[in-house]
Protein backbone atom coordinates (compact mmCIF):
# COMPACT_ATOMS: atom_id res chain seq x y z
CA UNK A 1 0.00 0.00 0.00
CA UNK A 2 0.97 3.20 -0.69
CA UNK A 3 0.40 6.89 -0.93
CA UNK A 4 -1.57 8.87 -4.00
CA UNK A 5 -2.10 12.73 -3.43
CA UNK A 6 -5.44 13.94 -5.39
CA UNK A 7 -6.02 17.59 -6.80
CA UNK A 8 -6.49 20.82 -4.99
CA UNK A 9 -9.92 21.25 -4.13
CA UNK A 10 -9.41 24.88 -3.26
CA UNK A 11 -8.92 27.87 -5.05
CA UNK A 12 -5.44 28.64 -4.08
CA UNK A 13 -3.07 31.60 -5.66
CA UNK A 14 -0.57 30.46 -8.52
CA UNK A 15 1.63 31.00 -6.12
CA UNK A 16 0.47 28.67 -3.58
CA UNK A 17 -0.06 26.13 -6.33
CA UNK A 18 3.38 26.38 -7.30
CA UNK A 19 4.91 26.17 -3.78
CA UNK A 20 2.65 23.35 -3.08
CA UNK A 21 4.04 21.01 -5.92
CA UNK A 22 7.35 21.91 -5.14
CA UNK A 23 7.37 21.00 -1.81
CA UNK A 24 5.33 17.83 -3.41
CA UNK A 25 8.00 16.80 -4.88
CA UNK A 26 9.87 16.10 -1.72
CA UNK A 27 7.24 14.26 -0.08
CA UNK A 28 6.99 9.99 -0.09
CA UNK A 29 4.28 10.06 -1.76
CA UNK A 30 3.98 7.72 -5.35
CA UNK A 31 1.51 9.28 -7.32
CA UNK A 32 0.23 13.16 -8.15
CA UNK A 33 -3.31 13.61 -9.89
CA UNK A 34 -3.50 17.70 -10.94
CA UNK A 35 -5.95 19.84 -12.24
CA UNK A 36 -9.11 21.81 -12.05
CA UNK A 37 -11.74 19.82 -9.65
CA UNK A 38 -14.25 21.83 -8.69
CA UNK A 39 -14.67 24.67 -10.87
CA UNK A 40 -13.37 25.82 -14.96
CA UNK A 41 -13.69 29.56 -13.48
CA UNK A 42 -10.72 28.99 -11.30
CA UNK A 43 -8.51 27.26 -14.01
CA UNK A 44 -7.24 29.96 -16.25
CA UNK A 45 -5.59 31.90 -12.63
CA UNK A 46 -3.19 28.89 -12.15
CA UNK A 47 -3.12 26.21 -15.69
CA UNK A 48 -0.08 27.58 -16.25
CA UNK A 49 1.68 26.47 -13.47
CA UNK A 50 0.63 22.93 -14.48
CA UNK A 51 3.36 22.22 -16.96
CA UNK A 52 6.00 23.26 -14.38
CA UNK A 53 4.34 20.77 -12.26
CA UNK A 54 4.15 18.09 -13.61
CA UNK A 55 7.67 18.57 -14.79
CA UNK A 56 9.50 18.61 -11.46
CA UNK A 57 7.06 15.88 -9.99
CA UNK A 58 8.26 13.40 -12.81
CA UNK A 59 11.49 14.44 -12.01
CA UNK A 60 11.21 13.13 -8.46
CA UNK A 61 10.05 9.88 -9.36
CA UNK A 62 5.94 10.83 -9.05
CA UNK A 63 3.53 9.14 -11.32
CA UNK A 64 1.15 12.41 -12.74
CA UNK A 65 -2.01 12.13 -14.03
CA UNK A 66 -4.45 15.16 -14.93
CA UNK A 67 -8.26 15.56 -13.00
CA UNK A 68 -11.02 16.14 -15.10
CA UNK A 69 -13.56 18.29 -13.51
CA UNK A 70 -16.16 16.63 -11.31
CA UNK A 71 -19.27 18.58 -12.63
CA UNK A 72 -18.40 18.75 -16.89
CA UNK A 73 -21.60 21.18 -17.97
CA UNK A 74 -20.14 23.58 -20.34
CA UNK A 75 -19.31 23.47 -23.96
CA UNK A 76 -15.96 25.18 -22.76
CA UNK A 77 -15.80 22.41 -20.22
CA UNK A 78 -16.43 19.61 -22.15
CA UNK A 79 -13.38 21.14 -24.99
CA UNK A 80 -11.02 21.44 -21.84
CA UNK A 81 -12.01 17.67 -21.27
CA UNK A 82 -11.35 16.39 -24.69
CA UNK A 83 -7.93 18.59 -24.03
CA UNK A 84 -6.66 16.21 -21.31
CA UNK A 85 -6.53 12.88 -23.50
CA UNK A 86 -4.43 14.71 -25.36
CA UNK A 87 -1.70 15.94 -22.74
CA UNK A 88 -0.26 12.27 -23.14
CA UNK A 89 -0.50 11.69 -18.93
CA UNK A 90 -2.85 9.71 -17.49
CA UNK A 91 -6.72 10.96 -17.31
CA UNK A 92 -8.48 10.63 -13.96
CA UNK A 93 -11.78 10.93 -14.43
CA UNK A 94 -13.74 12.63 -12.32
CA UNK A 95 -16.91 12.56 -13.96
CA UNK A 96 -18.67 9.84 -16.41
CA UNK A 97 -19.28 12.15 -19.05
CA UNK A 98 -15.55 12.85 -19.78
CA UNK A 99 -15.28 8.88 -21.18
CA UNK A 100 -17.18 10.35 -24.21
CA UNK A 101 -13.82 12.33 -24.99
CA UNK A 102 -11.82 8.63 -24.37
CA UNK A 103 -9.70 7.67 -26.78
CA UNK A 104 -10.26 4.07 -28.00
CA UNK A 105 -8.38 1.72 -25.77
CA UNK A 106 -6.91 4.66 -23.41
CA UNK A 107 -6.28 3.85 -20.13
CA UNK A 108 -7.80 6.11 -17.06
CA UNK A 109 -8.04 6.51 -13.52
CA UNK A 110 -11.30 7.11 -11.46
CA UNK A 111 -11.95 9.36 -9.15
CA UNK A 112 -13.56 9.40 -5.48
CA UNK A 113 -16.65 10.87 -7.07
CA UNK A 114 -17.87 8.53 -9.35
CA UNK A 115 -20.04 6.40 -7.52
CA UNK A 116 -18.27 2.68 -7.92
CA UNK A 117 -20.35 1.22 -5.12
CA UNK A 118 -20.48 -2.68 -6.47
CA UNK A 119 -18.53 -4.97 -8.27
CA UNK A 120 -20.26 -4.33 -11.52
CA UNK A 121 -19.62 -0.76 -11.90
CA UNK A 122 -15.52 -1.23 -11.13
CA UNK A 123 -16.25 -4.66 -13.68
CA UNK A 124 -17.24 -2.30 -15.99
CA UNK A 125 -14.94 0.52 -15.95
CA UNK A 126 -12.07 -2.02 -16.05
CA UNK A 127 -13.31 -2.64 -19.58
CA UNK A 128 -13.35 0.24 -20.69
CA UNK A 129 -9.96 0.51 -19.45
CA UNK A 130 -9.99 1.89 -15.77
CA UNK A 131 -6.05 1.44 -14.23
CA UNK A 132 -6.99 2.98 -10.68
CA UNK A 133 -10.01 3.55 -9.16
CA UNK A 134 -10.60 5.84 -5.98
CA UNK A 135 -13.70 4.69 -4.27
CA UNK A 136 -16.20 6.82 -2.81
CA UNK A 137 -15.25 7.87 1.14
CA UNK A 138 -18.60 6.69 2.61
CA UNK A 139 -18.61 2.86 2.08
CA UNK A 140 -17.74 0.37 4.93
CA UNK A 141 -15.05 -1.16 5.20
CA UNK A 142 -16.71 -4.62 4.29
CA UNK A 143 -17.82 -3.24 0.80
CA UNK A 144 -14.29 -1.52 0.19
CA UNK A 145 -13.17 -5.59 0.62
CA UNK A 146 -15.34 -6.88 -2.10
CA UNK A 147 -14.15 -4.01 -4.15
CA UNK A 148 -10.87 -4.51 -3.70
CA UNK A 149 -10.84 -8.04 -4.38
CA UNK A 150 -12.72 -7.45 -7.41
CA UNK A 151 -10.14 -4.85 -8.46
CA UNK A 152 -7.33 -7.44 -7.79
CA UNK A 153 -9.40 -9.83 -10.29
CA UNK A 154 -9.81 -7.59 -12.87
CA UNK A 155 -6.17 -5.82 -12.78
CA UNK A 156 -7.19 -2.34 -11.15
CA UNK A 157 -5.44 -1.07 -8.43
CA UNK A 158 -8.24 -0.04 -5.55
CA UNK A 159 -7.49 3.18 -3.47
CA UNK A 160 -9.75 4.57 -0.32
CA UNK A 161 -10.10 8.14 0.93
CA UNK A 162 -7.39 8.22 3.30
CA UNK A 163 -6.91 11.79 4.98
CA UNK A 164 -9.42 15.40 3.74
CA UNK A 165 -12.48 16.94 4.08
CA UNK A 166 -14.91 14.01 1.91
CA UNK A 167 -16.23 15.57 -1.23
CA UNK A 168 -19.81 15.05 -0.79
CA UNK A 169 -21.93 16.92 -3.45
CA UNK A 170 -21.68 19.24 -6.46
CA UNK A 171 -24.03 21.38 -7.65
CA UNK A 172 -24.69 23.78 -10.84
CA UNK A 173 -25.09 26.72 -8.26
CA UNK A 174 -22.67 28.16 -6.30
CA UNK A 175 -23.78 28.55 -2.74
CA UNK A 176 -20.59 29.95 -1.29
CA UNK A 177 -21.22 33.29 -4.25
CA UNK A 178 -24.62 32.99 -2.84
CA UNK A 179 -23.70 33.89 0.89
CA UNK A 180 -22.15 36.90 -0.57
CA UNK A 181 -25.81 37.39 -2.17
CA UNK A 182 -23.47 37.06 -5.48
CA UNK A 183 -24.74 35.40 -8.78
CA UNK A 184 -22.45 32.44 -10.04
CA UNK A 185 -21.33 34.18 -13.04
CA UNK A 186 -20.40 37.41 -11.53
CA UNK A 187 -19.25 36.06 -7.95
CA UNK A 188 -15.83 37.93 -7.96
CA UNK A 189 -14.32 34.30 -7.01
CA UNK A 190 -15.12 34.78 -3.43
CA UNK A 191 -13.96 31.50 -2.56
CA UNK A 192 -10.77 32.60 -2.86
CA UNK A 193 -11.08 34.12 0.67
CA UNK A 194 -11.65 30.71 1.98
CA UNK A 195 -8.28 28.23 1.46
CA UNK A 196 -9.88 25.53 3.26
CA UNK A 197 -13.46 25.81 2.47
CA UNK A 198 -16.16 28.21 4.21
CA UNK A 199 -17.89 25.89 7.58
CA UNK A 200 -21.54 25.65 7.02
CA UNK A 201 -23.47 25.19 10.64
CA UNK A 202 -26.68 24.27 11.73
CA UNK A 203 -29.04 26.20 13.18
CA UNK A 204 -28.04 25.48 17.04
CA UNK A 205 -24.75 26.77 15.54
CA UNK A 206 -22.73 23.49 15.28
CA UNK A 207 -20.49 23.23 12.34
CA UNK A 208 -21.24 19.92 10.08
CA UNK A 209 -20.40 21.01 6.57
CA UNK A 210 -17.80 22.94 4.49
CA UNK A 211 -18.65 24.84 1.50
CA UNK A 212 -15.54 25.13 -1.39
CA UNK A 213 -17.54 27.18 -4.25
CA UNK A 214 -19.96 24.44 -5.98
CA UNK A 215 -18.75 21.88 -3.85
CA UNK A 216 -19.90 20.42 -0.91
CA UNK A 217 -16.85 18.99 1.64
CA UNK A 218 -17.32 17.27 5.05
CA UNK A 219 -16.69 19.70 7.93
CA UNK A 220 -14.68 16.83 9.78
CA UNK A 221 -11.04 15.55 8.07
CA UNK A 222 -11.74 11.90 7.35
CA UNK A 223 -8.73 9.91 8.38
CA UNK A 224 -7.59 6.08 8.13
CA UNK A 225 -5.25 6.09 10.39
CA UNK A 226 -6.68 3.81 12.49
CA UNK A 227 -7.64 1.31 10.02
CA UNK A 228 -4.58 0.82 8.30
CA UNK A 229 -4.01 -2.56 8.68
CA UNK A 230 -7.60 -3.61 8.11
CA UNK A 231 -7.53 -1.85 4.81
CA UNK A 232 -3.81 -3.49 4.35
CA UNK A 233 -5.24 -6.89 4.56
CA UNK A 234 -8.24 -6.14 2.14
CA UNK A 235 -5.92 -5.35 -0.62
CA UNK A 236 -6.25 -1.98 -0.57
CA UNK A 237 -3.62 -0.55 -3.19
CA UNK A 238 -3.27 3.14 -1.88
CA UNK A 239 -4.74 5.65 0.14
CA UNK A 240 -5.89 9.26 -1.03
CA UNK A 241 -4.08 12.31 0.85
CA UNK A 242 -6.28 15.44 -0.23
CA UNK A 243 -4.18 18.71 -0.67
CA UNK A 244 -5.11 20.98 2.22
CA UNK A 245 -3.27 24.65 3.77
CA UNK A 246 -0.67 24.15 6.50
CA UNK A 247 1.93 21.35 6.98
CA UNK A 248 0.96 19.28 4.46
CA UNK A 249 4.21 17.35 3.97
CA UNK A 250 4.20 16.29 7.52
CA UNK A 251 0.42 14.65 6.72
CA UNK A 252 2.05 12.78 4.10
CA UNK A 253 5.13 11.98 6.54
CA UNK A 254 2.32 10.58 8.88
CA UNK A 255 0.97 8.18 6.65
CA UNK A 256 3.94 7.37 5.15
CA UNK A 257 5.08 6.12 8.52
CA UNK A 258 1.54 4.31 9.55
CA UNK A 259 2.15 2.24 6.13
CA UNK A 260 6.09 1.28 7.39
CA UNK A 261 4.40 0.37 10.15
CA UNK A 262 6.69 2.67 12.40
CA UNK A 263 3.61 4.31 14.00
CA UNK A 264 0.99 3.44 16.54
CA UNK A 265 -2.38 4.30 14.83
CA UNK A 266 -3.10 6.56 18.44
CA UNK A 267 0.09 8.52 18.10
CA UNK A 268 -0.88 8.66 14.87
CA UNK A 269 -4.32 11.17 15.62
CA UNK A 270 -2.41 12.53 18.51
CA UNK A 271 0.39 13.55 15.96
CA UNK A 272 -2.48 14.66 13.51
CA UNK A 273 -4.45 16.94 15.79
CA UNK A 274 -0.41 18.50 16.85
CA UNK A 275 -0.26 19.02 12.98
CA UNK A 276 -3.89 20.67 12.39
CA UNK A 277 -4.86 22.13 15.50
CA UNK A 278 -8.68 22.95 16.01
CA UNK A 279 -9.53 20.07 13.41
CA UNK A 280 -12.11 17.36 13.80
CA UNK A 281 -10.91 13.90 12.36
CA UNK A 282 -13.47 11.43 11.81
CA UNK A 283 -14.23 7.77 9.87
CA UNK A 284 -16.87 6.66 10.99
CA UNK A 285 -17.81 5.75 7.09
CA UNK A 286 -15.34 2.74 7.45
CA UNK A 287 -16.72 1.76 10.74
CA UNK A 288 -20.51 1.41 8.85
CA UNK A 289 -21.50 4.17 11.00
CA UNK A 290 -22.24 8.27 10.77
CA UNK A 291 -19.21 9.58 8.54
CA UNK A 292 -18.93 12.38 10.96
CA UNK A 293 -18.26 9.83 14.48
CA UNK A 294 -15.36 11.43 16.06
CA UNK A 295 -11.94 9.45 16.04
CA UNK A 296 -11.19 8.44 20.07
Amino acid sequence: MDLTVGPIAFFWSADQVRDFYRTLAETPVKRVVIGEWVCSKRLPFWQHEIPAAVEVLQAAGKQVALSTLTLVTLKRERRQTAELFASGLPVEIADLTALRHLPEGAPFWVAPTVNVYNEGTLEWLATRGAQRICLPPELPLASVARLARAGQQAGVAVEVWGHGRAPLAISGRCYHARLHDRAKDSCQFVCEEDPDGRTVETLEGQAFLTVNGVQTLSHSHMTVAGQIDELREAGVAALRLSPQPGDFAAVIGLYARLLDSGLAPDQALADLRRIQPGAVFAQGFLEARAGAAPCP
